[in-house]
């Protein structure tokens, strides 16, 4: 028997790595004798560089940088030295989870660290960028990265403007002359599960900037300054890309790295799922486990479960999530490729409680559909 185990982290508990490994130990004790292969997964957001590192056993290196609000930070990125892959999480740069609830502050935040990361990739002779841009702390329309990458973004006295997304708004002469040279020989691929434009009722400001701190009236003002922004690298470039589908991720990150780095935009799954040879793991399985933190509705928008059962579907095998929760609407799933889905918590648990106990309780569900699913095979008999 074979069994495929590709599940998503669990946040604030288990890395997928983490994850894998209490299912496959669950699993094994059921059956010893199973053929049972990890495929650490993610999806664009945290835990998307490790789960490449773990698959393609990368590198992972270190750096540091400048914080969502300018403090130093030792961010971590991943480097694939036989096809010169460099895997940069912006989550680990300008990640929200840097920042307190009462450090929010998307006016001000910025995604200059990730730019230096990506100056440390190309240091490094990176031919190839995975930009996993989940989990951000910016609205910045990715212009700290840019900066960072030697842009100068100047107000009308000729004076470098403050960071973060509000001071776009005094934004008089974008200055691209020094823009780092070598981006124009690297492959940039960004990692994203969202299709926003950059402004608008369904930009990066008004879908995102509320989780970050923005409020109604900032997010009003913050959406006018990367229109603003928008506006001068179009007339600098000839050419506007703030309605690409994707260009709203990330407060716009995806905007900066479009227009100026031609980066192309794929799921956040597919780009790991191939990385870790999924589809060859898939063939020829019984079943597939996989699993994340929080299996719901959202899922569907394409989070580590959908993708998996997605690739799983193509070659008929049955696909089983074991999720810390399962939250409303997560009965959709059953229609695209999933085929029973259980939570880790067998009775009343605070989250605490859960997340300090994931790996024991994941074995034991493990366990648990190990037995099920042999008694199903007996039936069968």
């Amino acid at each position: 028997m074979k069994i495929v185990i590709a599940p998503d982290s669990f946040k604030d508990s288990l890395s997928a790595e983490g994850v894998a490994q209490a299912i496959a130990t669950g699993l094994a004790q059921v059956w010893p004798e199973a053929e049972l292969v990890k495929c650490p997964m993610a999806d664009g957001g945290e835990g998307t560089m490790e789960a490449i590192i773990a698959a393609c056993q990368g590198e992972l290196r270190h750096q540091q940088v400048q914080g969502p609000l300018g403090e130093p930070v030792m961010a971590g990125w991943g480097w694939l030295a036989d096809s010169h892959t460099a895997i940069i999480e912006m989550a680990q740069a300008s990640g929200l989870q840097l920042l307190s609830v009462a450090q929010r502050d998307a006016c001000r935040t910025s995604t200059y660290g990730t730019g230096e990361l990506i100056s440390a990739a190309l240091g490094a002779g990176a031919q190839r960028i995975i930009l996993a841009i989940g989990g951000s702390a910016t609205n910045d329309g990715g212009s700290g990265m840019l900066r960072a990458l030697g842009m100068r973004l100047l107000d009308g006295r000729e004076q470098p403007l403050a960071e973060g997304g509000l001071a776009l708004g005094q934004l008089a002469r974008v200055d691209a002359s020094a823009l780092d040279p070598r981006l124009a020989h690297v492959q940039l691929e960004v990692a994203a599960d969202v299709d926003n434009p950059l402004c608008g009722s369904n930009g990066a400001s008004a879908i995102f900037g509320p989780q970050k701190g923005a409020s109604p009236e900032q997010v009003k003002l913050l959406d006018q300054a990367l229109g603003h922004f928008a506006d001068h690298c179009a007339q600098l470039l000839d050419n506007d890309v703030r309605d690409f589908p994707g260009c709203g991720a990330a407060g716009g990150m995806g905007f900066a790295a479009k227009a100026f780095m031609q980066a192309t935009f794929r799921p956040g799954i597919e780009v790991v799922a191939e990385l870790a040879w999924l589809e060859a793991a898939v063939q020829g399985a019984d079943l597939v486990i996989t699993g994340e933190g929080r299996f719901d509705a959202q899922t569907l928008r394409g989070k580590t479960p959908f993708g998996v059962a997605r690739v799983a579907q193509r070659h008929g095998v049955p696909v089983v999530v074991i999720a810390g929760t399962l939250g409303e609407g997560y009965e959709q799933l059953y229609q695209h490729g999933i085929d029973a889905a259980f939570a880790v918590t067998g009775g009343p648990m605070s989250l605490e409680q859960a997340c300090a106990n994931a790996a024991s309780l994941l074995q034991a569900r493990a366990g648990d559909i190990a037995r099920l699913w042999s008694c199903a095979l007996q039936a069968r008999r």
